[in-house]
């Protein structure tokens, strides 16, 4: 064979090893072949998905994507940024899906198509961790409540403080929040459960006194009429972890109950 022929043929088995990387096709360790979906994400939504002292990144959403991943046989590349920017590169088609603690509105549902619900939120109410006087609503009477400004929490607490006698005082962070408790100016606060609950694991110093109160699902979405196939892996795979105890081992990783 001539060198240029031997070149050529080299030029031409290149071409399509990279032919098949830009399609999307890896080689797995096994030596099948799964396909690669780009999923935006969050950056900072704990316990759903952040990043660790060691940079690492995890969270619900994260473990839970991978293991249905790794369930169903596809690979995922995760691209963090942020919440509305994760959403408006699903709409560009800069990603194949988005799991970041969306929820699923109607609204939504008019843009994307979401997965079966993995997560089902909801408000509770928060005190400190010593405090055995504020164990419900009523006790509520009269004292101050602390809430986090644009959440489900501060919404429910509002739609409630008429009726059982408080007030709030409102917070840009969770974290202030929690504070304002345990130094004594607030007897309590409300917050996403999920939320709460991996700020309990963590030491935070509260505790949980109420039952949780209907909040909205969580859903994994792509665009309207695109990637039926990584929906329909993903609600499978979903259902695979949900029948072996996979879920809520992920679920357990990182909230208290």
């Amino acid at each position: 064979m001539s060198l240029f022929k031997k070149f050529a043929a080299t030029a031409m088995a290149l071409t399509m090893v990279f032919g098949l990387a830009a399609c999307g096709g890896t080689d797995s360790a096994d030596g099948e072949t799964g396909k690669t979906y780009v999923i935006g994400t969050d950056t900072t939504f704990a316990p759903f998905e952040f990043t660790t002292d060691a940079g690492e990144f995890v969270g619900i959403d994260i473990d839970l994507m991978n293991a249905i991943a790794e369930d169903q046989g596809f690979n995922v590349e995760f691209n963090s940024l942020g919440f509305n920017a994760a959403v408006q590169a699903l709409e560009a088609g800069q990603v194949d899906g988005v799991i970041a603690g969306m929820s699923i509105t109607e609204d939504r549902q008019e843009k994307f198509d979401f997965s079966e619900p993995y997560f089902d939120s909801g408000v509770v109410m928060g005190v400190k961790e010593d405090n055995e006087e504020i164990k419900s609503y009523e006790d509520l009477a009269g004292k101050k409540v602390a809430v986090k400004i644009g959440t489900e929490g501060q919404a429910f607490a509002e739609s409630i403080k008429d009726k059982y006698g408080f007030t709030t005082v409102t917070f840009d962070d969770s974290n202030a929040m929690y504070m304002d408790v345990n130094a004594g100016n607030s007897v309590a606060c409300f917050e996403d459960y999920p939320v709460m609950g991996y700020a309990i694991t963590q030491g935070v110093g509260l505790k949980m006194v109420t039952d949780k109160e209907q909040g909205s699902s969580y859903g994994f979405a792509v665009n309207k009429g695109e990637n039926a196939e990584l929906l329909e892996m993903f609600n499978a795979g979903l259902a695979n972890l949900k029948e072996s105890g996979k879920y809520d081992e992920i679920l357990a990783t990182y909230i208290q109950e």
